[in-house]
């Protein structure tokens, strides 16, 4: 059987908000429709393209921006490179004159109000985010596949497992915590340097660090962004953006020109306990207020949970000097492993396992780099992401109206603190004596996500959900 094997630009990849799953999964999966469509020569015998959402992808799909990011998919745009500011009059057009530009080539008839249709309750076995395309043809035949949008922005064709790529020889295959400790222990390798190893059997160590880097570029540039953009988010709730109004309290009103010199201002207002932890929410929420706003994010592993990642790496290099493109690179690459073997053992999909599978998983992540980075070692490494998973066991994805805002938006900032805190107790633990492995908390979030009701899995059926009205203001 083949092992379902990992990069790190498969666990951080970057797209568009608000929704790794729902968002960037669907988007993908429409260019991967179209794209078979060019293969066989059948792009031009298309007269319409019919669209069906299942299960979760139906449930929460207008709130998550499931059909605009079809509809962008399905004309050819690609979420790395897209106008974020282009996206509601692109959408628009297409509504309003009911054409369909198929993969930027054909014009086809399109009305959203009945080719794109919603199955409320209809879902597929293999994952509850299910979209089927159909293509009908010219020549009086069809064309129809369904693709699982399995979290994190990983598509699935129905038939194929979803380890079905091309497999490389990695020198260090892992696909438990016990396998990356023997590796580590073996060859006295930190996980970070264990993960570059392996990537080297898909691209040399420059293009991996270029990448790394290119990542953490739009990180940073969508952190400082969500911090100097107030206003209030779409899509019905009318929350205000919090981050910006923070920031300001924080660092004045000065107007900072770039990155770096906000981050000069941060770092003189010095390092108590109040002011970084202040710091640390603020850089969670500027990231997924703008992951709310169909803002350019990377998923880490989600776009959900995508400030968590950022915030911690930022308050690393704002509090602890990390600012160089070597700590940099470090803590990106030893959190994608954490989050690898999150996903192979377990879910990163809160349509799977709640919300446990996506602000828990990249909690332990960005506990796991944060240890690595300030000298912890490859056993306190793995005891910090064990903390953090630990005690975000059970959380439910019940989001309000179908947004990933409330509570999905300060989720982030819990999971950001929570990182940095479980690190800290790492740091000052002797692994020896944990009486919990990551292995078996990845297990036990596994089974309690089997255990989950379907209402608490991204489906907005219960929880906060059905318990809040929409009409009220974010507390």
């Amino acid at each position: 059987m083949q092992r379902e094997q990992i990069s790190v630009f498969d666990i951080f990849k970057i797209g568009v908000g608000p929704s790794s799953s729902h968002t960037l999964g669907p988007w993908r999966a429409a260019q991967q429709f179209t794209a078979l469509l060019k293969q066989k020569d059948l792009l031009e015998q298309v007269d319409q393209v019919k669209i069906l959402l299942y299960g979760s992808l139906a449930k929460t799909g207008k709130g998550h921006g499931t059909d605009v990011a079809i509809l962008l998919g399905l004309i050819g745009a690609d979420p790395v490179t897209f106008d974020v500011n282009s996206i509601d009059s692109t959408v628009e057009e297409i509504k309003t004159y009911k054409v369909l530009n198929l993969n930027g080539e054909k014009d086809i008839p399109f009305n959203y109000e009945e080719d794109l249709v919603f199955l409320f309750f209809e879902s597929l076995p293999f994952h509850p985010n299910a979209v089927t395309f159909q293509a009908f043809l010219n020549t009086g035949k069809a064309i129809s596949e369904t693709y699982y949008s399995i979290g994190g922005g990983f598509v699935v064709k129905e038939g194929e497992t979803g380890s079905d790529k091309e497999q490389v020889e990695l020198p260090f295959p892992v696909e438990k915590a016990a396998d990356l400790l023997h590796w580590c222990l073996t060859t006295g390798l930190k996980v970070s340097e264990v993960v570059m190893e392996n990537e080297l059997a898909w691209r040399t160590e420059a293009e991996t660090r270029k990448g790394i880097m290119q990542h953490f570029n739009v990180m940073k540039d969508c952190t400082y962004r969500g911090c100097h953009t107030a206003g209030f988010l779409p899509g019905g709730l009318n929350v205000a953006r919090r981050a910006c109004a923070l920031n300001k309290r924080l660092v004045g009103n000065h107007a900072y020109t770039n990155y770096d010199r906000w981050l000069m201002a941060v770092r003189a207002g010095g390092n108590g306990f109040n002011y970084i932890l202040d710091w640390v929410s603020c850089f969670a929420l500027a990231v997924n207020e703008e992951n709310a706003s169909f803002g350019r994010v990377v998923t880490a592993p989600t776009n959900g949970a995508a400030g968590v990642i950022p915030a911690v790496l930022q308050y690393y290099i704002a509090f602890c000097d990390g600012y160089t493109e070597e700590k940099i690179v470090q803590f990106i690459a030893c959190a994608s492993e954490i989050g690898s073997i999150f996903k192979k053992g377990a879910t990163i999909s809160a349509a799977m396992g709640g919300c446990q599978a996506e602000i828990g998983v990249s909690s332990a992540m960005a506990a796991a780099a944060l240890t690595e980075c300030l000298g912890g070692s490859q056993r306190q490494v793995l005891m910090a992401a064990e903390i953090a998973m630990e005690h975000h066991l059970g959380l439910t994805c019940d989001p309000i109206g179908g947004l990933v805002q409330i509570p999905c938006i300060e989720r982030n900032t819990m999971g950001a603190i929570k990182a940095i805190t479980a690190s800290q107790l790492a740091l000052q633990s002797n692994p020896d004596k944990a009486k919990v492995s990551l292995d078996a908390v990845v297990n036990t979030m596994w089974e309690t996500a089997l255990d989950m009701n379907s209402k608490y899995k991204e489906t907005s059926d219960g929880g906060l959900a059905t318990n809040i009205p929409i009409s009220l203001p974010e507390c």
